[in-house]
């Protein structure tokens, strides 16, 4: 199947990625899958609802190893910023947040994985097959802080001049491999665990306001966003030597 990340496929890509099976997910032959519970789902609207919940009959494992880049994203200034601001306006900057964010990982064919509050964890490489996964992830992830600046601009509006300084969005970035599966016997459904994972999310936590922090792997991936930028050596949280990550702002 062919197509990019800026078309709405008919056939589910990850359906058809990894089976090579054309669920219709839209369009007059995608209505009697629907009957039977067969929707686009909120990971990302070009697979279907059977990536998303039957990953045991798609993969025929609980789990698999497989390479894949591996993002988090998180609202730098939040805490100042919860206190400041009635609920109610604060549900509605993170709900902007989570959706400029899904957008731009859509763009690129990621999947977002899981939402946490003001974070979220998106996957490069599965279940649409991404051949340069981690330029995808690193492409992403600047079209999230292009996109978030409005936002940015709200969220800095009752703040003071010092808080208003650290509000932003923090990003981590690493390609690696990770398990991919169903790790619960009572939520059917798949994410990805391993290091991978654990390297990327400690990169987001060391990410300040606008910056994208990049694992030397996915760098390396992704030569033509990264090439020439700075590096810093971070210590990380379960590594026991420093890490060179390439740094990308919000401005470029």
């Amino acid at each position: 199947m062919s197509g990019t990340a800026h078309e709405h496929a008919r056939i589910c890509r990850g359906c058809w990625d990894q089976m090579r099976m054309p669920i219709p997910i839209r369009g007059p032959l995608s209505l009697p899958f629907r009957v039977f519970g067969i929707t686009r789902s909120k990971m990302n609207p070009n697979i279907c609802t059977i990536c998303e919940r039957a990953f045991r009959r798609v993969k025929k494992h609980r789990h698999i190893s497989a390479n894949a880049t591996i993002l988090f994203a998180d609202i730098r200034g939040y805490t100042s910023l919860s206190g400041r601001i009635d609920a109610i306006a604060l549900s509605d900057i993170v709900s902007a947040f989570q959706d400029q964010c899904a957008q731009g990982i859509w763009a690129h064919d990621g999947i977002v994985n899981k939402q946490m509050g003001d974070g979220l964890l998106a996957i490069f490489n599965f279940p649409i097959k991404i051949e340069r996964h981690a330029e995808a992830a690193v492409a992403a992830a600047l079209d999230i802080q292009r996109r978030c600046k409005p936002l940015l601009a709200a969220m800095a509006g009752p703040l003071d001049l010092a808080a208003a300084d650290t509000a932003g969005i923090g990003v981590g970035v690493h390609t690696g491999q990770v398990e991919i599966g169903e790790f619960s016997t009572i939520h059917s459904e798949f994410t990805a665990i391993g290091s991978t994972v654990n390297r990327a999310s400690r990169l987001e936590t060391q990410a300040a306001a606008g910056e994208i922090l990049i694992s030397a792997e996915s760098a390396t991936l992704a030569p033509g966003l990264t090439a020439g930028t700075p590096t810093r050596r971070l210590t990380l949280k379960g590594v026991d030597h420093p890490v060179l990550a390439h740094v990308l702002t919000a401005g470029g």
